[in-house]
């Protein structure tokens, strides 16, 4: 028998990515960032305490930074060789969280907008549904790489998924309520902008309606989903 030697050096193995979580109590839904069965490998979630989604979203997560990089760091510690969080808004804490804790880090979905716009042919451009158009800054699109004057749709005006998500107005959530936002925000964002050949979805809450909205429009539809499952294809590449 051939002799083996274990590596030690962390408290936490084979759950190689870390979550940063916002603090809230809204129902996560399979497909949800926040919800262990939406990922196909195992994953480390930390709370940041106080970081409640309409202080993040609504109020440009203000004097926050400290806590999530304590959070992140405390997630390396754990075991984390890669470190995402659980709202698109946290884009404006990319720099400083990467330069802070030593590993790669991808803070939001919007990241992927310059690799989508890459992908399509002349004259079609990236869109993004996000919860709250509003209060999607031009700092929020500087610090992931996106064009300010890229085409965008928000949810703050719909029935059911913003109010449960930003302004906990309730605990439960009617998912068809929810998913019928996404999609009229998906059809508002390609009436205005008939240019639009694919969608980026800001919200890590919105990869359950992923699939119906690409269906509704016929375009293909990106999320935070797709973003970790390629990260995590970087932190652990498939042995061939």
């Amino acid at each position: 028998m051939t002799n083996q030697i274990a590596r030690g050096g962390k408290s936490i193995y084979g759950a190689p990515l870390g979550i940063l979580m916002l603090e809230a109590r809204f129902p996560r839904i399979p497909g949800d960032m926040g919800n262990g069965t939406t990922w196909p490998f195992p994953v480390l979630f930390r709370v940041v305490r106080g970081a409640s989604p309409e202080r993040v979203v609504l109020n440009g997560a203000r004097g926050l930074l400290p806590d999530f990089i304590a959070a992140a760091k405390d997630l390396v510690d754990l075991g984390a060789e890669g470190i995402t969080t659980n709202c698109g808004f946290l884009s404006l804490y990319q720099a400083e969280l990467a330069a802070a804790v030593g590993v790669p880090v991808a803070t939001s979905s919007l990241m992927q907008v310059p690799w989508v716009q890459a992908m399509l042919p002349p004259g079609k451009r990236v869109g993004v549904v996000t919860v709250s158009a509003g209060s999607l800054t031009d700092a929020h699109l500087d610090a992931a790489g996106v064009p300010r004057d890229i085409p965008v749709a928000g949810t703050e005006h719909g029935r059911e998924f913003f109010r449960v998500l930003i302004k906990a107005e309730k605990n439960d959530m009617d998912v068809a309520l929810a998913r019928q936002d996404i999609l009229d925000a998906g059809a508002d964002l390609i009436r205005r902008h008939p240019e639009v050949g694919a969608i980026v979805l800001e919200c890590t809450n919105m990869p359950p309606y992923a699939a119906a909205l690409a269906e509704a429009t016929g375009l293909p539809v990106y999320d935070i989903y797709s973003m970790v499952t390629w990260m995590f294809a970087g932190l652990r590449p498939k042995s061939w």
